[in-house]
């Protein structure tokens, strides 16, 4: 994601430094479905990552941003084909009825 962000690492401002945060209040009020003013106060001051919000839109960042998680990354996908073995009796089948060639008194008395 650091690539598609503004305000990175070593330059001017606060910016470079507190991306993280402002992704964390960010993801905190669309979880929370809340104002922006609602905001604990270890984000910062509420207006000021509203705005900031804001500037990110206008820029295109979150579009940038969207795209970026929507491509596959092809070298991450793995596949799994393991095939588990059990007995019958694992699964809950029933057992076997009684035959119904026998008479009911003979399958009784064994």
């Amino acid at each position: 994601m650091a690539p598609h962000l503004s305000g990175k690492a070593g330059d001017v401002g606060r910016t470079g430094a507190d991306n993280r945060l402002f992704l964390n209040a960010v993801f905190w009020v669309a979880r929370h479905g809340c104002a922006w003013r609602a905001l604990p106060a270890r984000f910062g001051k509420h207006d000021t990552l509203r705005k900031r919000s804001r500037r990110w839109a206008q820029k295109g960042i979150w579009q940038r941003l969207f795209e970026a998680v929507q491509e596959p990354d092809l070298d991450w996908v793995m596949l799994d084909s393991t095939v588990v073995r059990a007995h019958a009796q694992a699964a809950g089948s029933r057992k076997k009825a009684a035959s119904v060639t026998k008479p009911l008194a003979a399958a009784a008395a064994g």
